[in-house]
């Protein structure tokens, strides 16, 4: 069996735990999940993978490095969306984020192509010496709120900038898969 490494258990345990649940009563699953529907093959959900390799810190520290994320998201009826985010934080520490939220495909009746979204969801990864880097840090868990806006170009393809609280502005680019 490989090693995991230390900071990476507890989502790994958390998310072992949902997908048997998920599994075995998937009737539970659907009732309580955040993200109803998300292992059903529902031709109407899209899926985009998203992959942001530069975040722009309002402050600059000696202490930041690059930030690198990958991220899966569903987008559900009702402008609704969920997903998860992999990404090494501004401190180098492997973290992870779990969210749902809402999409608003159209924010501009002059800007057809313009799109916002605004997810919560819980935020692991901020742990040791930097674990007051975020608010409401408790053992390496905090809550998140992320707003972010996006343009749709030509194709499938968008690029979004992620506005990160007051640390930061995080850009990608988001296709569907």
């Amino acid at each position: 069996m490989l090693p995991v490494r230390q900071p990476f258990r507890a989502p790994l345990l958390v998310g072992l735990t949902i997908a048997l649940l998920s599994t075995l009563l998937p009737g539970l699953a659907r009732a309580w999940s955040p993200c109803p529907g998300y292992a059903a093959d529902d031709p109407s959900q899209t899926r985009s993978v998203f992959l942001s390799p530069y975040t722009h810190h309002w402050r600059h520290s000696d202490d930041h490095q690059p930030v690198f994320l990958l991220g899966a998201q569903r987008h559900l009826p009702n402008d609704r969306l969920c997903g998860i985010s992999v990404f090494s934080n501004s401190f180098g520490q492997p973290s992870l984020y779990a969210f749902t939220g809402w999409h608003w495909p159209q924010v501009s009746q002059r800007h057809p192509r313009l799109y916002a979204s605004l997810t919560a969801g819980v935020l692991y990864g901020y742990v040791g010496e930097h674990q007051d880097k975020v608010p409401l840090n408790v053992k390496g868990f905090s809550p998140a709120l992320i707003p972010a806006m996006g343009w749709r170009l030509n194709g499938d393809a968008t690029v979004e900038v992620h506005v990160l609280g007051t640390a930061a502005l995080m850009f990608g680019l988001s296709r569907p898969f």
